[in-house]
């Protein structure tokens, strides 16, 4: 950087300046350097305590110094901060990077701008930020002594915000605004609820409005929103739904088919979420692996039909097809549930209704994609092509993609080494036999019901033509 601004100072001299001139400014500009603003740090960890308190909502928060940028924090010898004179640029950083960054409110209330009760330079290996009570009591107690040798940017700053309230047992909210911190922000926030358990928040970037506490109706409707944002963003979903349309396009064979494998992924979904799945590292990219595959299988399927008489053989497919949609259903609702797990921390204390309702989110995403996607499919094979050539063209096209996605998926997965055959896998492998053989017991009754109403259907007609 010193040496650009040099080069831009000497390279006047052949444009109008003279070399006196040139020279001055070039040592003006190299004595502007230090002023300038910090480099924007790579990768900045936020912590955050929130407690109300009586009348008092206290918000301790940690951050790395360096990430106070167009701050010149006094310093001496080689880049050592002058702790003794820092307490006014304390301030000012806490109140422009910190309390700047951090809307909170009560109820549907904002609260006005908080009072900066405390902000001291810590150690970067100090733990008291491990619990409030020794977080609070070290940001509260004596700064450093004044000859303590510390660099800059490897310092941390901590800061006590408090904010009035109308009562410790409203319902907070939190919109933190700390992506201007550093290239990549992890914010760490810990909820201490009057009379409650701590709640744990962990998010990147700016995570938009956080309910601490939410309501059942708020926490229904964030995740009925991330279900249908998410069906709607997820190409492999969306391919997979489009080898189930492909073929079927009649109300009841559709309708038998997507709740099938609505019915399907919400169980593995759910089982996921209770912990009923492998935590382990190879897990999913295993599933990523077979949701491609199971792509594949369903394309190739829509050509083989495709290649026969498409009316013939469409009543049998749509008999067989919505078992084999709750079969991938289930795999499917494993690769749900891993979009899903890092937002269950905004489910509050309503973890069965977020669940619901991320569900609903989806099954109103894929009712959306049907309305559109049904009509389209009805004009192409009306009036660009024929069905029987559209079904193998479309078909192979999506099996093309899948298969690349399955070559690449399965490279990933090998990648990580297999679990070792010991006892503790062996439980795993019994526990998920176990579910398999229970949903395998639902799959053949279900489908023997409606095998015997198909059956006295198809006789009845029979009779009703002999007759």
């Amino acid at each position: 950087m010193k040496n650009l601004f040099v080069l831009s100072g000497l390279s006047l001299v052949g444009s109008g300046f003279s070399r006196k001139s040139a020279a001055l400014l070039a040592c003006l500009l190299l004595l502007a350097v230090p002023l300038l603003a910090h480099d924007i740090p790579a990768d900045v960890t936020v912590q955050v305590f929130a407690k109300p308190e009586a009348s008092s909502l206290n918000l301790l928060v940690r951050v790395p110094l360096k990430a106070m940028r167009d701050v010149n924090f006094p310093l001496r010898g080689p880049g050592f901060l002058d702790i003794s004179r820092a307490d006014q640029f304390l301030n000012d950083a806490a109140r422009l990077w910190i309390a700047g960054s951090i809307a909170i409110d009560e109820g549907e209330q904002r609260l006005g701008a908080p009072r900066i009760a405390a902000a001291r330079v810590s150690l970067p290996s100090d733990r008291s930020f491990q619990s409030y009570d020794v977080a609070l009591r070290h940001v509260l107690g004596p700064s450093l002594p004044g000859d303590t040798e510390i660099a800059w940017d490897q310092a941390m700053m901590d800061v006590l915000l408090e904010y009035p309230i109308q009562s410790d047992a409203s319902r907070f909210s939190i919109r933190p605004e700390f992506a201007r911190l550093g290239l990549r922000v992890v914010t760490v926030l810990r909820f201490l609820p009057s009379g409650g358990v701590v709640r744990a928040f962990e998010f990147t970037g700016d995570p938009g409005l956080v309910r601490l506490d939410p309501r059942w109706h708020q926490a229904a409707l964030r995740f009925v929103r991330l279900g249908f944002v998410h069906i709607l963003s997820g190409a492999d979903h969306l391919l997979f739904l489009l080898c189930l349309v492909i073929p079927l396009r009649r109300i009841k064979p559709l309708v038998i088919v997507v709740t099938a494998f609505t019915a399907a992924h919400s169980l593995t979904l759910i089982a996921a979420a209770a912990g009923a799945g492998p935590d382990a590292l190879w897990f999913p990219p295993l599933v990523e692996t077979l949701i491609a595959a199971s792509i594949v299988y369903m394309a190739l399927q829509n050509i083989v039909v495709g290649a026969s008489a498409v009316d013939a053989a469409r009543s049998r497919l749509g008999r067989a097809r919505w078992a084999m949609a709750f079969g991938f259903g289930l795999v499917h609702g494993f690769g749900f549930s891993f979009a899903l797990r890092e937002s269950l921390q905004f489910a509050g204390s309503h973890l069965l209704a977020s669940l619901v309702s991320f569900n609903a989110g989806v099954e109103l995403g894929q009712l959306a994609v049907l309305v559109v996607m049904v009509p389209l499919l009805h004009l192409l094979f009306r009036f660009a092509v024929p069905e029987r050539i559209g079904t193998i063209i479309l078909s192979a096209l999506i099996a093309h993609s899948a298969w690349h996605w399955t070559g690449e998926r399965w490279n990933r997965l090998r990648q990580f080494a297999w679990p070792a055959p010991d006892l503790v896998f062996l439980a795993a492998v019994v526990r998920g036999l176990m579910f398999a053989v229970v949903i395998a017991a639902v799959v053949w009754m279900v489908f023997g019901v409606l095998t015997r109403r198909s059956g006295s259907r198809i006789a009845d007609e029979q009779r009703e033509r002999g007759a």
